[in-house]
């Protein structure tokens, strides 16, 4: 029987090995974690992720061929294949700070594996990394190997969060980059025999190393520099009166450019795109490319832009001051079916506001208070380090509440900022919502996801990105 293992519990592991044991229940799966939190919450009926369809294939296999466990060492030594899907942050501080990314988890996933194995592996790169990764961990479990062979091989994962479960039984396509070599080959056949179970043979790409590590950075790269794209279009739109989604939607009719990530935004969010692309940044910069440097850079300048923009719009809207006021906050994960709040714009629009001492009350369905309190008072990159190595439990910032309803999150406010698409925002009783709020009552919405002439009946006065402005809001330009 095949022994697969997997080193790291997170978004890209559990339902990864979830779904590979559901598609083969030949092959005994193991998902490993320090984390005995995270491993309890794994083996419980409440997981520590939530993803649309999860909870039914973990519960179908678990305890038959799919196990969590926090003995690394005993899974790591029995399987044939060992993937590591271990957080790599960006660099807070030494060469490459900000920019680079932080392999310690990396390294010492690899050193263990070298230190425990006593049978031939195949490892297997599932987290995002940079360029040339691969090459530093084979000098480490080759250095290091007691006569053991070990190939690398590159197969990042495409998962879009919300619909991870659909992008794995369904995926565009699979990549597995490897040595150029009858071993490396040899490795790559091995595991695209896995995946070719349920994935159709054309849909799964063999590469060298390189180019599966730098396809990941560049899908992510092209992704959000399309959403870079289009909320600079928002501002110009703001600006002439044109709107947005009338503009992405001729533009998106174009079969060359396609419809897909054309929806203007307060900005993108997630784990990976701000990271990926500092990360391909900070590797143009080291092969003596700044012009190539600079290009990507703009993409992460136009979404910080855009977070500024909202928060500017906001307080300019609000005759300049929210000093005091109640603001309701509608959605802090980064985008709907989604409990992850990694990288939300959300962190950086509450921070603008309590910068000018709002008082939040802040409503998200999937998101509880510990996780909001911990956003907002933790510093930049620090989500993206294990949980445990965190700093603990940070002062809970005092103008913030969060509530379990949206209701009573705007309740006695003087403005509400849409900041996730969560649907059941699009069938409020806004009616409901206006007679009880401050007037004038503000609407901003950072989504796009509610019939602003319908809230403007009401007697709202509504912000909508990228659309044609009230006649309030004209008077009162944000000043950047």
């Amino acid at each position: 029987m095949v022994k697969i293992c997997c080193i790291g519990a997170g978004y890209v592991g559990g339902p990864t090995m979830a779904v590979i044991a559901l598609k083969c229940p030949d092959i005994e799966v193991a998902v490993v974690d320090i984390s005995v939190s995270r491993i309890s919450a794994w083996n419980s009926d409440t997981l520590p992720i939530y993803e649309p369809g999860l909870d039914d294939v973990v519960k179908q296999r678990r305890g038959k061929n799919l196990f969590f466990s926090t003995d690394v060492e005993k899974h790591v030594t029995e399987a044939d294949i060992v993937f590591v899907s271990v957080n790599t942050p960006t660099k807070t501080q030494g060469l490459g700070a900000g920019k680079a990314a932080d392999l310690t988890y990396w390294e010492s996933a690899a050193r263990m594996i070298a230190d425990v194995s006593k049978s031939d592996k195949i490892v297997v790169e599932k987290s995002t990394v940079p360029v040339k990764t691969a090459e530093a961990i084979e000098k480490i479990l080759t250095h290091n190997s007691k006569g053991i062979n070990f190939q690398i091989l590159s197969n990042p994962e495409f998962l879009a969060e919300g619909t991870a479960i659909q992008d794995l039984f369904n995926p565009d396509r699979v990549l597995i980059g490897g040595r150029e070599t009858p071993a490396g080959q040899k490795a790559i056949q091995e595991l695209k025999k896995v995946y070719a179970r349920w994935v159709p043979e054309e849909q799964i790409i063999c590469s060298n190393l390189w180019s599966a590590e730098l396809s990941k950075l560049a899908a992510n790269a092209f992704l959000a520099q399309r959403i870079s794209s289009v909320n600079a279009m928002s501002a110009l739109c703001e600006a002439t009166g044109a709107d947005v989604t009338q503009v992405s939607h001729a533009v998106g009719k174009d079969t060359r450019i396609g419809p897909k990530f054309l929806n203007a935004s307060v900005g993108f969010g997630g784990s990976c795109f701000q990271k990926d692309i500092l990360n391909l940044v900070y590797i143009c910069e080291c092969n003596g490319l700044p012009e190539v440097a600079n290009y990507w850079k703009q993409v992460i300048k136009i979404n910080d832009y855009q977070k500024s923009r909202f928060v500017n719009r906001v307080v300019s809207s609000m005759f300049n001051t929210v000093s005091g006021k109640k603001i309701a906050i509608l959605g802090f994960a980064f985008k709907k079916d989604t409990g992850d709040t990694r990288e939300t714009p959300a962190i950086d629009v509450c921070k603008g506001l309590l910068g000018d001492k709002a008082r939040l009350s802040i409503y998200d369905p999937q998101v509880n208070e510990e996780q909001i309190q911990r956003d907002l008072a933790m510093k930049k990159f620090d989500w993206d380090h294990p949980i445990h190595l965190q700093p603990l439990s940070p002062t809970a910032v005092k103008q913030v509440s969060v509530v379990w309803d949206a209701y009573e999150a705007t309740k006695d406010a003087h403005g509400i900022c849409i900041l996730t698409e969560w649907d059941e925002f699009k069938s409020l009783d806004f009616k409901k919502i206006y007679d009880q709020m401050q007037k004038p009552a503000f609407v901003f919405d950072g989504r796009n996801v509610v019939d602003a002439e319908k809230l403007r009946q009401i007697g709202f006065i509504v912000y909508s990105i990228g659309k044609p402005l009230d006649d309030w809001l004209k008077d009162m330009p944000a000043v950047a």
